[in-house]
């Protein structure tokens, strides 16, 4: 399996002959534009986690041109496919898709969910994270949230020996916050940080997520490098 980092929030994930791509935001500061063809080559399927442009800015554009279909909560994911995304699943907290041999489950988060309207935000569902399973391992994609003490059932129940966790703070946990809740609620053997690096707000290295967490190999992952697991 390898885990792929587009840049901020996004991922994608390769594993046996499916290559899926989570919140893809290609057009984001971090993606080189001579490298997005690569960075969505082959995509068959796309999960998203919740309305905000930096997840979704993308997302009818990136599914029409792989032919990608668009999963995610009912709401969200049925309005994208109202606005030309190919159609997914349009599912909800605790329920479980199989997209080939990768079973993803949508587990709740802590954040917001709107996305641009004409005049206001409109909201388009609750936000979400994923427990993804494949090829003898369990990821928790937190998504954007901060600490929630519903990490302590996801640990117990799913017990993931991966997080790729936000941890850039403003608009989510930091990495303090982040390597607090990895170590309280789940027993990771790795972690990989998201939602960092790509604004000045946001944290710059992981080097906070990495002391808080010994023991656990803590990786900073590069744009479009590919982490073998």
């Amino acid at each position: 399996m390898k885990l792929i980092w587009l840049g901020h929030g996004s991922w994608r994930l390769e594993s046996g002959d499916q290559v899926i791509l989570i919140d893809p935001w290609i057009t984001s500061p971090m993606m080189p534009e001579d490298r997005v063809d690569e960075a969505i080559d082959g995509a068959t399927h796309i999960l998203i986690t919740h309305g905000h442009f930096d997840h979704t800015a993308d997302i009818v554009t990136v599914s029409e041109k792989t032919g990608a279909p668009v999963s995610g909560m009912y709401e969200l994911a049925s309005y994208l496919h109202g606005k030309g995304a190919k159609e997914g699943h349009a599912f909800n907290k605790g329920g479980t898709i199989e997209i080939g041999e990768v079973r993803v489950t949508m587990v709740p988060a802590s954040h917001s969910g709107g996305m641009p309207g004409d005049d206001r935000a409109v909201y388009v569902g609750s936000e979400t994270g994923f427990i993804i399973e494949s090829e003898g391992h369990t990821i928790y994609f937190s998504a954007d949230t901060t600490i929630m003490a519903d990490m302590g059932w996801i640990g117990e129940y799913h017990k993931p020996d991966i997080g790729i966790l936000c941890a850039g703070g403003y608009y989510t946990m930091d990495m303090k916050a982040a390597a607090w809740a990895a170590k309280k609620y789940f027993d990771f053997k790795t972690v990989i940080p998201s939602h960092y690096r790509t604004f000045p707000a946001l944290a710059q290295d992981a080097k906070e997520l990495a002391a808080g967490l010994p023991g656990v190999n803590v990786i900073e992952p590069q744009v479009l490098e590919a982490i073998e697991i």
